[in-house]
């Protein structure tokens, strides 16, 4: 499996979003990800330089020019794989609390006996 540590969860959530919203505009990305709109400008350049996304312009019906965000097979791929490496970030996460709330309740009975 490919390991890539240079993506944060940032990465994989708005490469998700874009893939249920490829219309979706960056002001609205940052919005929904509580992310600057300069940060995710920042993210979409890196995903067009590694081939994740391509962008195609298009006219709305504002008669603006606004753009489509679409994951190419390698951004599909690379999201496949962000999106594993993420799951087992959180299942670790998961298991250390989970036996930190254990030991935390374990305490407590014995304080109160």
């Amino acid at each position: 499996m490919k390991e890539n540590y240079e993506y944060s969860d940032h990465h994989l959530k708005l490469l998700q979003l874009l893939e249920e919203n490829p219309h979706l505009s960056q002001r609205d990305a940052s919005d929904v990800l509580g992310l600057s709109l300069g940060k995710v400008n920042y993210i979409l350049k890196a995903f067009l330089d590694k081939g994740l996304i391509k962008m195609n312009n298009f006219r709305n019906n504002k008669n603006k020019l606004s753009y489509t965000y679409l994951l190419t097979p390698r951004g599909i791929e690379e999201k496949a794989h962000m999106t594993l490496h993420f799951y087992e970030i959180k299942k670790r996460e998961y298991e250390a609390l989970r036996s930190e709330v254990e030991k935390l309740g374990g305490n407590l009975e014995s304080l109160e006996a």
